[in-house]
């Protein structure tokens, strides 16, 4: 393998834990994306923007009911989604990661999502899953952006590659069961994410991962977004209903656009 120390030290850790937790490349980014989804939130609630933007999302249970959190979190997701450049500082905020994990040339997901979890909420779950088992592609990878601190409860988990290999095995056993049922025959295997504000989770969501309800005193606001090779193979989410190509290199546009001259 042609890489860089560097490169090869990620590659191991991914590999080996299935995500790694880093740094975002772009923190100038990341500070206008937090700015711009608190200014939409005020607007949203008809309050002046207010100075502490980590008080106001952290304790947003207190001023909006689980009952308004849907309608109110979408307005958010479209507001984000209709931003020129809000899709391309999310892929600066992971380019490094991205390129030596998947490549340098890119397939990045059409929209960027929105998850808020308030404490003691049992409607904003996501149940033990792998994403490949309902048809995505396993050459798929998540960038995962928190605009607060996540831990605990606050955050995501994740079945660990060595632990799922074991759980794989005996698979047959657990179909037709409930995800919950999943959940509670291996959830001593799973592994919680701490991952701060700041920094970026890239994770295999061919493993099983989730959340489950938010023991903690705060919200939980994570911003997530797939990217792949642009050549490897599609599942389900095709190229142009759900991906774009982002970083095409000149020798794959002119192979795309060549044609064989006729000879007639």
């Amino acid at each position: 393998m042609f890489t860089s120390y560097a490169d090869n030290l990620l590659e191991s850790e991914y590999l080996n834990e299935g995500y790694i937790i880093r740094p975002v490349s772009s923190s100038n980014n990341l500070l206008l994306m937090k700015k711009e989804i608190s200014k939409i939130v005020c607007e949203i609630l008809e309050i002046d923007l207010v100075d502490d933007v980590d008080q106001l999302l952290n304790d947003i249970h207190k001023v909006v009911s689980v009952e308004k959190l849907n309608p109110f979190r979408v307005k958010i997701i479209k507001h984000i989604n209709s931003l020129d450049a809000f899709r391309e500082g999310y892929f600066q905020m992971a380019k490094p990661y991205l390129e030596a994990l998947v490549g340098n040339e890119l397939a990045m997901q059409l929209r960027i999502n929105l998850s808020i979890q308030m404490p003691e909420d049992d409607g904003s779950l996501l149940p033990i899953h792998a994403d490949t088992w309902s048809g995505d592609s396993p050459y798929e990878v998540v960038a995962w952006i928190p605009l607060v601190d996540c831990y605990r409860t606050k955050s995501m988990y994740i079945v660990p590659p060595s632990a799922y290999e074991q759980i794989k095995n005996d698979f047959a056993k657990y179909a037709g069961d409930s995800s919950e049922h999943l959940y509670q025959a291996i959830k001593s295997k799973v592994k919680w994410l701490d991952v701060k504000f700041g920094e970026v989770l890239i994770f295999n969501q061919a493993l099983p991962h989730g959340n489950r309800i938010n023991k903690e005193s705060e919200t939980r606001w994570s911003m997530n977004c797939r990217f792949k090779g642009v050549f490897t193979p599609y599942g389900d989410k095709k190229i142009g209903e759900f991906f774009e190509p982002i970083t095409l290199k000149p020798a794959s546009r002119n192979g795309l656009a060549y044609k064989l001259p006729k000879l007639t």
